[in-house]
């Protein structure tokens, strides 16, 4: 997780818990969140107005358990391409957006080009996301597999 202090050294105390409370918790209400900061709710209320509006924050999502839905293993899909060219990185990243089972994708220095988190059922799940999509995906030249 980053550390709030390497965002930008203008923030006060204040701010630096409002955002550590709400990236443990996005759904504490104005209440909770003005009381763990040791604020009015109308001055936490501006705070996080302000934060948001500063762009602090990228999104607030819902994270799903993906144990309810079945799905047990994680992998660390390592991906290097057959070839370092902007366009073959860009239909790769879009290719990518279209899988369900990928958790996470990061563009990386080194010996492979991409890192793929996914999720999955059981190992014939993985065996059929990895050779039936994985493997198919624009570019792709070699990979490594560990399993979390």
């Amino acid at each position: 997780m980053q550390q709030v202090e390497s965002i930008n050294t203008e923030l006060d105390e204040f701010d630096k818990k409002l955002i550590q409370a709400l990236q443990q918790n996005a759904r504490l209400s104005n209440v909770e969140l003005a009381e763990m900061a040791n604020l009015s709710p109308s001055a936490c209320h501006r705070r996080v107005k302000s934060l948001i509006e500063a762009g602090y924050f990228d999104r607030f999502a819902g994270l799903v358990n993906p144990d309810l839905f079945g799905y047990t293993g994680t992998a660390i899909v390592s991906i290097s391409l057959d070839a370092q060219r902007e366009e073959l990185f860009a239909e790769f990243e879009q290719a990518v957006r279209q899988v369900p089972q990928v958790k996470a994708c990061y563009l990386m220095t080194g010996e492979y080009d991409y890192q793929l988190t996914v999720i999955f059922r059981d190992t014939k799940d993985f065996e059929s996301l990895y050779y039936g999509t994985l493997l198919r995906l624009p570019g792709v030249n070699t990979t490594k597999t560990q399993m979390v």
